[in-house]
Parts: structure tokens; sequence; C-alpha cells
């Protein structure tokens, strides 16, 4: 049955219009990667108006196309003038740009285009085998469940947008309130229309997006005049060449760093909303832990660069498991993804891989090809990015905007749309003048209908609110959930407080007792081995006379630095 469901997928990816719709999505993603400011959610929304007269399959592989290539174009910018192009590459930056000074712009190149390929192919083994395994245990799920999964999709982009938690919450309020605009999907009542017809159907989902991330990305780069008129060649040299050979050996001698970082990538890309700005800085803070030369790093060290390309590209892997075996999207890029499978009629759930297994094993495939051809394309695209440093900046934006309005417009030939491109625009530099993260606002948008729905689902059954704590995967969330909230706090003292160190085991401790709630044998024993490891790790700290360990404020020092 398997095999015959990648024939089939295969069958539906291998054509020369998808192939080469897939290379010019994934060239399209270097460039935009390549380019500070521009970043992979914002190649990947633009893209999204032209996949809507493809099939399902089609347009979603142009789609991971061009996610691939916005991962792996990050490194051009980030080693050749010391500007991460993504924020999936700023630490890439940390030793890429010492060595590309030192006169191997090159290898540096090589080292970033071999690790971000061998840490996608790592995280598509992960998708194909970890995703129908998740499906399956979501089978599970009922809207109790659902609903405490999005809760803590919501809490954990908003702990993890920056210090100021309380900004974060309210960006993802305002994204839920958003949502709430327009008729009631479940009753039809219409909420928040001050009589407008327009307000009445609600925001479309591309307007908003685009507006949050484009629009105000481009208004943030112009608002200078001085910076507005200069291309980026202004700022370093661009000259290079890719050395594959050299690199490839070099990035394999280095194996266990490799699959180290590939495996955190996974794990962050799991996560809700965590995403490759995350782990790329975390592979690096474990690969200068492991290695043994740690005062090299930051003058130019290989490993240094290896480790955060190989996490950033095998966090999509993750992205995309929780994407398809749990509806939920595991960062932005997903989210616009989950946002097309929407338009197209395609809702992920535990059951998607099974009821639409084409499209499934598509997306697994189209993943698979789409980290051969960022291998092959990167040198082009590299050529491709000289010409397009020396753009202006106002005139580059222009050009933008104008795709941005005409994509808009095309959806639904409505003119409103246009209207909330604008103000969402505003709405989206406003707040990041503020301080305000734009993650937790646009998962509001995303999540809000799709939580609004499970919740009125639950309270059709009962008003109780006990089901929302006895049934286990449930409290699992919300359990993350409490934690999630508490978890910039715990960054920031990490190091420093006495209370830091009992956050992890009291999280393992507690996230024993759903496990032991569940049906069967494997979990049980799975949450028997959570409660032991979580008092071997107090006997450890009472062994050390419950001090805070000095090598957790370096790892802080780190972070922030």
């Amino acid at each position: 049955m398997v095999i015959e469901n990648i024939l089939a997928a295969f069958n539906e990816l291998a054509s020369i219009q998808t192939f080469a719709l897939m290379a010019l999505g994934t060239v399209a993603g270097l460039i935009a990667g390549a380019i500070p400011g521009f970043t992979i959610a914002m190649a990947i929304v633009l893209t999204l108006p032209f996949t809507f007269g493809m099939e399902p399959v089609q347009g979603l592989a142009t789609m991971i196309g061009v996610f691939v290539g916005g991962l792996s174009g990050g490194l051009m910018s980030g080693i050749l003038i010391g500007i991460p192009g993504t924020p999936s590459s700023v630490a890439t930056t940390f030793d890429g740009f010492p060595m590309a000074r030192k006169g191997d712009p090159g290898l540096a190149l090589g080292l970033g285009v071999w690790s971000s390929f061998f840490g996608g192919i790592i995280s598509a083994v992960f998708l194909v085998t970890i995703a129908p395994q998740l499906a399956s245990v979501g089978l599970e799920f009922q809207p109790w469940d659902y609903f405490a999964l999005i809760m803590f999709a919501l809490t954990i982009a908003a702990s993890l947008a920056g210090e100021d938690l309380i900004k974060g919450l309210l960006a993802a309020g305002i994204g839920l309130l958003v949502a709430c605009i327009g008729e009631d999907s479940v009753n039809g009542v219409a909420r928040f229309n001050f009589g407008s017809d327009a307000l009445k159907q609600g925001f479309s989902f591309l307007p908003v997006l685009i507006g949050l991330f484009a629009f105000s990305q481009l208004l943030s780069d112009i608002e200078d005049q001085v910076r507005a008129k200069k291309a980026l060649t202004e700022t370093g040299s661009v000259n290079a060449r890719v050395e594959h050979r050299r690199a490839a050996i070099m990035v394999l001698k280095s194996w266990g760093n490799l699959v180290r970082s590939s495996c955190i990538g996974v794990f962050t890309g799991v996560l809700p909303a965590a995403g490759s700005s995350i782990s790329n800085i975390l592979a690096y803070d474990q690969a200068k832990k492991a290695s043994k030369e740690p005062e090299k790093f930051g003058t130019g060290h290989p490993d240094g660069i290896i480790a955060p390309e190989a996490a950033n590209n095998a966090t999509a892997g993750g992205a995309l498991i929780t994407m398809m075996a749990l509806g939920i999207p595991g960062d932005i890029v997903t989210a616009v993804m989950l946002g097309a499978l929407l338009i197209h009629d395609v809702i992920p759930s535990p059951s998607f891989i099974n009821e639409a297994p084409v499209l499934a094993y598509g997306i697994f495939i189209a993943f698979f090809i789409a980290n051969f051809m960022m291998l092959v394309l990167q040198s082009g695209a590299l050529r491709l990015f000289v010409l397009v440093t020396k753009v202006r900046m106002y005139f580059l934006a222009s050009i933008i905007l104008a795709y941005c309005g005409i994509g808009i417009f095309a959806l639904n030939n409505v003119a409103f749309d246009m209207w909330t491109l604008f103000w969402f625009g505003i709405v989206g530099y406003v707040m990041r003048k503020l301080g305000f993260p734009l993650a937790p606002m646009i998962l509001g948008v995303v999540l809000g209908q799709i939580a609004e729905l499970w919740l009125s689902r639950a309270v059709a059954i009962t008003t109780d609110i006990s089901p929302f704590f006895t049934h286990p995967w449930s409290l699992f969330f919300i359990i993350m959930a409490s934690f999630s909230l508490f978890f910039p706090a715990y960054q920031s003292h990490r190091g420093r407080k006495k209370w830091t160190i009992f956050f992890t085991p009291f999280l393992i401790a507690s996230l024993a007792g759903p496990m032991f709630m569940m049906q069967g044998t494997v979990r049980p024993v799975v949450g028997a081995l959570l409660l032991a490891f979580a008092a071997f790790s107090l006997f450890k700290l009472h062994r050390r006379g419950w001090k805070v360990n000095p090598e957790d404020a370096e790892a802080h020092r780190l972070s922030e630095g």
C-alpha cells in the first residue's frame, strides 16, 4: 500500500512543468533568503497566489522549493557580506564571515551548501518515518485535545517571541480577534462587522499575511532615505565561487556534528512556532560545547558553519511533520502552507495521511527533490544574488510591493482585499516599531478559526470543563503550555537564579502524569522513564548542593551574544 502511494505521488509530480516550477521556486527561495530583510515567509506568501490555479500537489511542491531554497539562501549574504539573509542564518555568520574574510569564501559557501543539503536529507528521512507514526497517535485526539494543542501552539509562539511575554500574548490575542471578525463558521452569526458587508465576510487570510509580513517589512526597509538609496553591494564584496568537493569531504568528516545538529533542527521544527531562527543558534551552541577547540569558534571554524546550516534546513522537515500529522503549523512558513491546503479544501489532521495519501507522499517526495535541486542550483543563484545586490533598495521594494498588490487582487478580484493588505501593513509596521512579535499574531489568525471550531464541538458535547484535564493528551498540552509561559523567565535567569535548576526536572515529572493515563504499555513505560529521569536529575542537583550550574550561565551568555 505504501509503495502504491509513493508511485502514485511520484506520478503526480513527474512532469516537466512541475519540476520546472519546483526549480523556479527553489531559485526564488535562494534569492529571497539571500536578501537581508526579505524573509522566507515573505517569499512563500508572494508565491501563494500563483499556486491557486495549480493542483494541490503541484502548488505545494512549488512552495516547498521556495522553503528549502530560502533556508539555504540566507547563508550567501551572511558569509559574503556579514549580514544574515534570514534569521535562520544568524549563527552561520559567526564563523562564515570570518572564514570569508580570511580568503576562503568559496570553502565557507561550500560548507554551508553541503551542510544544508545533508541536514535536509536527514530531516526528510525523519519526515517519512515519523509523520505516519504521529498521525496514528493523533487519531486518538478528541475536540478537547485539539483545542489544548492549538492553545499550546499559541503560547509557545508567544513565549519564544522574546523577553517581553506580555507583548507576545497580546499579539496572539490580536490575531485571534482578527480571526473572529466576520460570520461564525459554526452558527453563521455576524460578529464585529459594524454593519459593513465587507467585514461580514471577514478578512481573507492571504491579504492579512502579506500585509503583516511583506508590506510592513518593506516600509521598515525604506523608512531611512539614505539606506533606501543604497544597494547591498555597498556593504562588502560578493564575488565568490563555491568549493564543492573540498567542502563535502569536510562536512562528511564532521558527521557527528552534522547528525547532532540535524536532530536538533528536526526536534525544534516539531515544536510549534519554534522555527529555524532558534535551531541554528542551539546547534551552534551545542557544537561549540562538544568541540575540542571551542576557542576557535567565531574565527572561521568549519564546525561553526556546519552546525547552524544543518540545523536550519532540518527544521523544515520537523515543521512539516507537525503540519501534516497534527494540522498544526510548525512555523510561519508551514502556517502559510496550511492556509494553501485550506484554500484547496484539504484539511491536515491526524487522518490526513490516510485520507489523502497521494498528496501526503507527494509532499514527502517534493521535499527530497527540493534538497537536491537546492544543491544543484545554489551556484547559479549565487550569480543572480550578485546582480540583485546591485539594485537600490527603494526600487527593489517597489517591484515587490507591485507583485504583492497584483497577487492579492487576482485572488478574488475584490478591492477590499487591497485595503486589507494596506491596513494590516500599517498595523504590522507599528507593531514592529513597538516591539511586538508578528509570529504569534499570524498563528492567531491561522489557528483562530480552527480553535473556535474545536471549542464549539467540545462545548456541544458537554459544557463541563473537566474533560480538558481528564483526557491525557489535553492535559499533556495544557502542561506544556503552562511551562512554555514561564520559559522566557527561565531563559533569562538560567544560570543566575536557583529556581531555574528545578524547571526541567519538574517539567519532565509533570509530563509523566498524562503518559500514565494513556492506554497500552509503551506510553506508561515512557512515563516511568520520564519520572525516573526527573528523579535522577533531582538527585544530581542534591549531590551538587542545589547549586546553579556554571555551564548554564555560559550557555545563557552565548545565546544572548
